[in-house]
C-alpha cells in the first residue's frame, strides 16, 4: 500500500503536511483546500512570511496549474516560481527534505498507515527542532549549475 503526502516547508522547517486519503484524487479543488490550510498554518506559525511576501515553488502538476488554484494564489499575492518538468537537481524536496525525512525510516516496513504517519510526524518534529532543512537555500546555486549544464542532470550537485 502506498501513501501520498503533501509537504510544505521552508528553511525554518515543515509548515504543513497533508496525508491524502487513500483513493482520493488530487484535483485543483484539493490543492485549493491545501493552500487554504497552508495559509492558516502560516498565519499561526509564520506570520512574518505572509507580511513580507511568500514565494511558492511547486512541481507544476496539472492540479496546481488549475484556474481556481491560480486565482487563489493571486488573491493571496503569493509569487509562484517557475519550475521546469521533473528535475531532481532543482526540486528541493528531492535533494533536501525527503533524504533527511527517510534517515530513520530506511528499511523499515510499516504494517499500518497510522504507524507510517506517526513516524513521519516524529521525524518532522526532529527536523523542525534543528537547522537541517537549510538545503533549500542552495536552490539558486543549483539553478545556476543546471543552466550551465543546459538542463542535463548533474550527479552530486
Amino acid at each position: 500500500m502506498k501513501q501520498m503526502m503533501i509537504f510544505v516547508y521552508d528553511c525554518e522547517g515543515v509548515i504543513m503536511t497533508d496525508r491524502v486519503p487513500s483513493g482520493t484524487t488530487v484535483t485543483a479543488a484539493y490543492c485549493r483546500q491545501c493552500l487554504q490550510k497552508l495559509r492558516r498554518q502560516m498565519r499561526a506559525n509564520r506570520p512574518d512570511s505572509l507580511e513580507n511576501g511568500f514565494v511558492i515553488l511547486h512541481d507544476n502538476a496539472r492540479p496546481q496549474r488549475g484556474k481556481d488554484v491560480r486565482e487563489l494564489l493571486d488573491r493571496y499575492s503569493w509569487e509562484v516560481l517557475p519550475h521546469p518538468p521533473y528535475s531532481p537537481n532543482m526540486s528541493p524536496p528531492d535533494f533536501d527534505l525527503f533524504p533527511k525525512l527517510k534517515i530513520n525510516m530506511r528499511g523499515v516496513r510499516f504494517s499500518m498507515l497510522e504507524d507510517l504517519s506517526a513516524s513521519v510526524t516524529r521525524r518532522i518534529g526532529q527536523l523542525n527542532s534543528s537547522t537541517d532543512l537549510m538545503g533549500i537555500m542552495d536552490l539558486p546555486k543549483r539553478w545556476d549549475a543546471v543552466i550551465r549544464q543546459k538542463g542535463d542532470y548533474t550527479e552530486g550537485l
